[in-house]
């Protein structure tokens, strides 16, 4: 095979899910009733707003060669707290800070640092003492939810502080700060996954953890950084899931989890580690924001989101296969 015709087939299968998201879009398009409009393309980009932050911390993990089942319970936790603290309406204690604005920053750091320390406990467990992420994840998943319920006592808390909820309100360009603030994170983790040593080592550490450790590089260190921010990038997901649904309930985000993991499989970043990256995340995101659009617009039952979404994470495991094969081929 000649060189060019490598590099473009090679861009083909990198980028392969952007071409899956204009042709579901182009189809959507032209068989679904008062689909293309440029209101409804904003409100797909603004429904990915949670799930896009969510995947970024699930992807960075996986792409290291690990797993992390958390980040559904790590991001409604820290909703919680937020909302706990800053509505004025059921268990909230309606906190007031002077100036107002300071509301939100302090907010933000509350629910990133929430995140982060669940994080931080998964990391130790995983690499100090040798776990299976999966199984140290699975039981973060279950104690944290469970800390939600103790902590609300199932109840909500309502009618979050104004400056905070402004997050939701403003928009820019036609789109809610909410979505900027996603789309400024799958840049700036895109820009972190390729550009520096860090992330070049995470890829590395997924490919092959035993020859970048002998490379010298800090595999141990790298992986525990690694849950951290997938944690403290869920607790990120929990603050803008709060200023969305104006505060917390005890149930809030089930589901969000599989969904973060469809888009990040969706997106070409493969199970086994070192393979993948985050614009392709954001096209799975978009992709599952699109369909599930239409099945609002065409008034299809629910149940048919689950189905769809299923099938798009089986074809995309086919997918990621073939890849690989052929990228073997062609080496």
């Amino acid at each position: 095979m000649k060189p060019r015709t490598r590099r473009i087939l090679e861009l083909v299968l990198d980028n392969l899910v952007w071409f899956m998201l204009l042709f579901v879009l182009a189809i959507f398009s032209i068989f679904v009733p008062n689909y293309f409009q440029l209101g409804i393309f904003a409100n797909i980009i603004e429904a990915s707003s949670v799930l896009g932050v969510m995947s970024i911390g699930l992807a960075l993990v996986i792409i290291a060669g690990h797993m992390d089942l958390s980040v559904e319970s790590v991001a409604a936790l820290a909703a919680m707290a937020v909302g706990i603290l800053f509505c004025s309406a059921g268990i909230g204690l309606g906190i007031k800070l002077s100036p107002e604005w300071l509301m939100v920053p302090v907010s933000l750091l509350i629910a990133i640092a929430v995140g982060g320390l669940i994080g931080a406990l998964n990391g130790v467990f995983v690499v100090k003492l040798n776990m299976s992420a999966f199984i140290i994840t699975l039981a973060s998943y279950i104690w944290v939810r469970g800390l939600v319920l103790a902590v609300s006592g199932g109840r909500s808390a309502q009618d979050l502080a104004p400056a905070i909820r402004w997050f939701g309100i403003q928009r820019v360009l036609g789109l809610p700060l909410t979505a900027w603030i996603a789309i400024a994170c799958f840049v700036v983790f895109s820009f972190i996954l390729s550009k520096t040593p860090f992330g070049r080592h995470l890829v590395m550490i997924g490919g092959n953890q035993t020859a970048t450790f002998r490379a010298g590089i800090r595999v141990n260190r790298n992986l525990i950084i690694a849950f951290i921010l997938a944690g403290a990038i869920a607790g990120l997901a929990g603050w803008l899931l709060a200023i969305r649904t104006s505060g917390a309930t005890a149930n809030l985000g089930v589901g969000l989890l599989f969904n973060a993991f469809a888009a990040v499989v969706i997106g070409g970043v493969s199970l086994k580690g070192g393979v993948g990256s985050l614009p392709g995340v954001y096209a799975g995101v978009l992709l599952l924001s699109s369909i599930n659009t239409a099945i609002n617009l065409m008034g299809l039952p629910p149940t048919t989101t689950q189905v769809i979404h299923g099938l798009l994470v089986l074809a995309a495991v086919l997918l990621d296969t073939f890849k690989q094969t052929l990228r073997q081929r062609l080496a």
